[in-house]
């Protein structure tokens, strides 16, 4: 299915991801004003934006600016919403950097409020979104930055098939970004080709 015409919602009666919305501004300025949640977010290749917004105006502008790019096809941003309490606690982010290219590669950012920032929580998100990323965005691999403060998410990743990159990834500016992990699409036996991983633009 094509990602940008039609957005999928997924849920497992826990969590709900869906297309992230106006409605959801109260909720998500909760997540991008919690100062012990920031540093672990990916503004890698962001031109300056770190993610951490303190005012329900600089919230909106930012929850336009991910519709606008939906629309525009050029990423999906999900909000996280907590099924309990029918709030967004975190937001996931998708692309695929290069369609055209051999090793065709997806990225991930996953921005969550430092309460559900657990290995419990992070690994029940991630098996939400991970079966089907690689068909809504084409991709044969998955790269998502986990800082080594991040010591959760580390080990949700490991646990969900990640393994850290062997290079950094190079922004379109030139600059090396470090500290990525990995999961490879696992190919039916006959599908498989020679794809190695390797460090990768965007």
């Amino acid at each position: 299915m094509d990602v940008y015409a039609k957005c999928p919602e997924l849920s497992d009666g826990r969590y709900l991801l869906r297309l992230v919305n106006d409605h959801d501004c109260e909720g998500l300025l909760k997540v991008y004003s919690d100062v012990r949640a920031v540093p672990l977010f990916n503004s890698d290749n962001c031109h300056g934006d770190d993610f951490h917004y303190t005012t329900p105006a600089r919230m909106a502008e930012a929850i336009r600016f991910w519709v606008f790019s939906y629309n525009n096809r050029y990423f999906v941003r999900w909000s996280i919403v907590d099924c309990r309490t029918q709030e967004p606690v975190g937001t996931i982010e998708l692309f695929n950097r290069d369609p055209e290219e051999e090793e065709s590669v997806g990225l991930l950012r996953l921005d969550l409020r430092s309460d559900y920032e657990n290995t419990r929580e992070i690994e029940k998100i991630l098996s939400l979104i991970l079966p089907s990323a690689y068909d809504l965005f084409d991709c044969t691999s998955i790269w998502t930055k986990a800082i080594p403060q991040a010591v959760s998410r580390r080990i949700a990743l490991a646990s969900a098939g990640f393994v850290p990159a062997d290079g950094p990834i190079i922004g379109d500016d030139g600059t090396a970004y470090g500290d990525y992990w990995v999961r490879k699409r696992i190919l039916p036996r006959s599908c498989k080709s020679n794809i190695r991983l390797r460090s990768s633009v965007f």
